[in-house]
C-alpha cells in the first residue's frame, strides 16, 4: 500500500530526501519545485542551479531557502554582485561557474539530483552525480545522447540510480513493470507531431519562430519546443531510450499521436500493449521519479474522460527526417550522438535568432553528422573525445549557417 502524503519519504540515509535541482529556472526545474512544494514534508531543497537567469534564481531561493545557489554562466560581474546582494540577508550560499554546479551534484548532503539543465551543459553534472552514487531524476536527455556509453556504466559501477523524468521515458518505465525485461518485444514512443504536423512540407520553409514555439499540447522551454517542431526532440528521445532500456534501434518505434494522452507504450511478446496515459503535464512524471517506487496524490491536471472524444495515431514517416538521424546514431554509437546534439543546438539557436529558415535545421544537422562519419568518428570515445566532437560539430554547424 502506498504511504500517505503526510509521511516523510525516506532517503538512503534515513532522512527526509535532500535534493539539488539543476536547471531550476527552466520549465522542468520550475515544475519540479512545484512538486516539491506539494510534497513539502518529504523533501528538503539543498541547492538550486541555473545558467544565466539570476533574477528568477534569486526569487526561487528566497521562496525555498536552499543552503546554496549556483549560477553556472553569469552574464557579467554586475549580475554576480546583484545575486549575492539579494541573497545575503537570507544567508544562502552563492557560487558561480560550471564547476560549482558539478560540485553541487556531488555534495554529501544531496540524496537526489534533478538534472534539468538544457543541452550538453548538463553532461558533467550528471557524470559527477553518477560517480557519487546519487539518485538522478533525469530530464537532461543530452547527457545520454552525448555520453550514454559513459554515464550508464558509471552509474552501475557506483550504485547510482537513474530515473527518467521525460514523459515518454517515464511512461515506458512505468509500463515495463507489467512484465519481465525478457518479455518485451518493443517500446513505442508517442509524438504529438508538433505545431506543423498538418502543414504541407513546402510551407515549412516559411515557418516563423513564433509559429514554431506555439506547441499545441505542451508548455516547454524554447529550445525543446523547437526540437518538438522538427521532431529532433523525438530523435534524441530514441537515443535516450536505447541507453535507458537497453534496446536496439529496431525495437524502438515512434508513432504520431496528436492528443498526447498516451505518453508511450510497451509491447510484450504475447501481443499485450501496456500504455501509460494522462494529461500533458510534466508534473506527473517528475513526481513519479521523485517518489519512486511509491505513488502519492499529485498536483498535476487530471484527464477528463468526458472531454476525450477520440485518440488518433499516424506513422512517423519521411515527413520527419530527424528520426532517421536518431536511428543512425543508435546504430553507429561512438561520437555520433555528441555531434548530432551539438549541431542541433547550434541550428536550433540560429533559427530562434531569426538567422536561418526552419526547414534548414535538420538538413544542417544531417550534413554535419555525415561529414563526421567520413572523418573524425570514434567508435569507443572517452570523455575528452566526446567533448572534442561536440566542439567540432558546433564549429561545423556555425560555418554551414
Amino acid at each position: 500500500m502506498a504511504r500517505r502524503t503526510t509521511e516523510k519519504l525516506k532517503s538512503p540515509s534515513g532522512k527526509v530526501c535532500r535534493i539539488a535541482v539543476l536547471g531550476s529556472t527552466g520549465s522542468i526545474g520550475s515544475n519540479a519545485l512545484e512538486v516539491t512544494r506539494h510534497l513539502h514534508r518529504q523533501f528538503q531543497i539543498v541547492g538550486l542551479a541555473a545558467g544565466t537567469n539570476w533574477q528568477k534564481l534569486a526569487d526561487q531561493a528566497i521562496a525555498v531557502k536552499p543552503k546554496l545557489v549556483v549560477l553556472s554562466d553569469p552574464p557579467d560581474l554586475a549580475c554576480r554582485e546583484s545575486l549575492s546582494a539579494r541573497l545575503r540577508p537570507s544567508r544562502i550560499g552563492v557560487e558561480f561557474g560550471a564547476q560549482a554546479m558539478e560540485s553541487l551534484a556531488a555534495r554529501a548532503d544531496v540524496d537526489m539530483v534533478i538534472a534539468a539543465v538544457v543541452g550538453a551543459a548538463g553532461l558533467k553534472p550528471v557524470l559527477h552525480a553518477a560517480r557519487h552514487g546519487k539518485v538522478i531524476a533525469l530530464a537532461n536527455k543530452e547527457a545520454l545522447v552525448v555520453a550514454g556509453g559513459l554515464v550508464m556504466p558509471l552509474a552501475k559501477r557506483h550504485g547510482a540510480t537513474i530515473l527518467p523524468i521525460d514523459s515518454e521515458h517515464s511512461a515506458v518505465f512505468q509500463s515495463l513493470k507489467s512484465g519481465q525485461a525478457s518479455e518485451v518485444r518493443r517500446i513505442i514512443l508517442t509524438a504529438s507531431g508538433g505545431p506543423f504536423r498538418d502543414w504541407p512540407t513546402k510551407k515549412l520553409a516559411k515557418a516563423t519562430v513564433k509559429e514554431a514555439l506555439n506547441h499545441p499540447n505542451w508548455n516547454m522551454g524554447p529550445k525543446i519546443t523547437i526540437d518538438s517542431a522538427t521532431l529532433m526532440n523525438k530523435a534524441l528521445e530514441l537515443i535516450e531510450a536505447h541507453w535507458l532500456f537497453g534496446l536496439p534501434a529496431d525495437r524502438i518505434d515512434v508513432v504520431i499521436h496528436p492528443q498526447s494522452i498516451i505518453h508511450s507504450m510497451v509491447e510484450f511478446m504475447d501481443g499485450s500493449i501496456i500504455a501509460q496515459m494522462g494529461t500533458p503535464d510534466m508534473r506527473t512524471a517528475i513526481q513519479y521519479a521523485m517518489t519512486h517506487p511509491h505513488r502519492h496524490p499529485g498536483c498535476s491536471n487530471r484527464l477528463d474522460w468526458s472531454k476525450v472524444k477520440t485518440m488518433d495515431f499516424a506513422p512517423a514517416d519521411d515527413r520527419y527526417p530527424a528520426l532517421k538521424l536518431g536511428y543512425e546514431v543508435i546504430r553507429r554509437g561512438g561520437t555520433s550522438g555528441a555531434v548530432l546534439n551539438a549541431a542541433n543546438e547550434v541550428a536550433n539557436a540560429h533559427f530562434r535568432a531569426g538567422k536561418m529558415p526552419f526547414s534548414k535545421i535538420v538538413s544542417t544537422v544531417a550534413d554535419v553528422l555525415g561529414s563526421h562519419f567520413k572523418s573524425g568518428f570514434v567508435a569507443k570515445p572517452n570523455l575528452q573525445q566526446l567533448l572534442a566532437a561536440d566542439q567540432w560539430a558546433r564549429q561545423q554547424a556555425a560555418q554551414a549557417l
